[in-house]
C-alpha cells in the first residue's frame, strides 16, 4: 500500500500490478518510497507481479491478501523493523514457509540476527538490478522446509557482511 508515513489518509488497496504470465508474486517491504519503486520496476520488467508495503506492520496486515511467493524486507523501518517482521513471518504457520530476503545495508550483527530470525538471503544496498532479479528468481518457488535444523548456510548470507550505506 503506497501511503505516507502517517495513517491519516483512508486505507486504499495494496499496490499490486497484475502481469500476465508472471514469474511469481513478490511482496516488497521498504519504508523508502523510491527504493520500493526501484525494486518494483526492476522485478516487473522481469515478469514478476509486485505488491508493496511501507513497513513490517503493514506487511503483516496485507500478507494474507497479497499471497506472495517471496517477501523482501528492509531492516530499518518504522513501527516494525525487517528482522522482527521476518521472525513474525517464521512464527506464523501460515507464512513460515515463505522465502524471505533482506535487502538492506546490514551490519554483521543484523546479518546474524536475520539468520537467527530465519531470513533466507541477503542483498546489500546499493545493489545491481541483475543481482536483485537473480536473488528473487532463486527464491521463487522454493518453499522452506518446516523448521529445518542446522539450516545455517542460507543463500547470499555473506553478501551483506560489513556493508554500510
Amino acid at each position: 500500500m503506497e501511503v505516507g508515513k502517517t495513517r491519516t489518509r483512508s486505507r486504499r488497496g495494496t499496490y499490486s500490478q497484475v502481469v500476465s504470465g508472471a514469474s511469481g508474486r513478490v511482496l516488497v517491504v521498504d519504508d523508502n518510497r523510491v527504493i520500493r519503486q526501484l525494486i518494483r520496476v526492476n522485478l516487473e520488467l522481469e515478469g514478476f507481479e509486485v505488491v508493496t508495503a511501507a513497513d513490517g506492520a503493514e506487511c503483516l496486515e496485507v500478507i494474507e491478501e497479497a499471497r506472495p511467493d517471496v517477501v523482501t524486507l528492509d531492516v530499518v523501518m518504522p513501527r516494525l523493523d525487517g528482522i522482527r517482521t521476518a521472525a513474525r513471518l517464521r512464527a506464523d504457520p501460515e507464512t513460515s514457509h515463505l522465502p524471505v530476503a533482506i535487502i538492506s545495508a546490514c551490519t554483521q550483527h543484523e546479518v546474524e540476527s536475520g539468520i537467527a530470525a530465519g531470513v533466507d538471503a541477503f542483498l546489500a544496498k546499493p545493489f545491481e538490478p541483475a543481482e536483485l532479479v537473480r536473488l528473487v528468481r532463486g527464491l521463487v518457488g522454493r518453499e522452506r522446509p518446516a523448521k529445518a535444523p542446522g539450516a545455517e548456510g542460507r543463500q547470499g548470507a555473506g553478501q551483506a557482511e560489513g556493508a554500510r550505506g
